[in-house]
């Protein structure tokens, strides 16, 4: 069984006004689950419904978004590289878009984490 693992980051929510707002943002990954997803969820007070806003894609997307523009085939979720240490993504739905700014650091130390947790392919496997 391989562990779950949980990151978490602050986000910078970006919006028309001239403020911008710092969110904290949860980053979970459950190989058991799915191997290839990794989950951003944003706290209940950010949404206007006062729920939990989780969003799933894959997560060779974030790692792709890190170094070079990369969107789902949807186009729901963009990412991209800002400068030489932050990221943007753009998430889409019926309701809107929001437009968030992460310190790429934090995003690569939980990509590295989902890794780890990988299970090694067996020399005989790899041949």
């Amino acid at each position: 069984m391989q562990p779950a693992i949980e990151g978490h980051a602050r986000a910078c929510l970006i919006t028309d006004g001239p403020q911008r707002h710092a969110v904290p943002v949860a980053l979970r990954y459950d190989p058991e689950r799915d191997p290839r997803a990794v989950r951003l969820v944003f706290p209940p007070d950010v949404s206007p419904d006062g729920a939990a806003n989780e969003w799933v894609f894959d997560r060779a997307l974030l790692e792709a978004g890190l170094t070079r523009p990369a969107e789902t085939e949807a186009g729901d979720v963009r990412v991209w590289p800002c400068g030489r240490v932050q990221a943007v993504m753009e998430l889409r739905s019926p309701q809107g878009t929001a437009v968030i700014q992460f310190d790429r650091a934090p995003l690569r130390r939980f990509l590295e984490r989902t890794h780890a947790v990988e299970e090694p392919v067996a020399p005989e496997a790899a041949r």
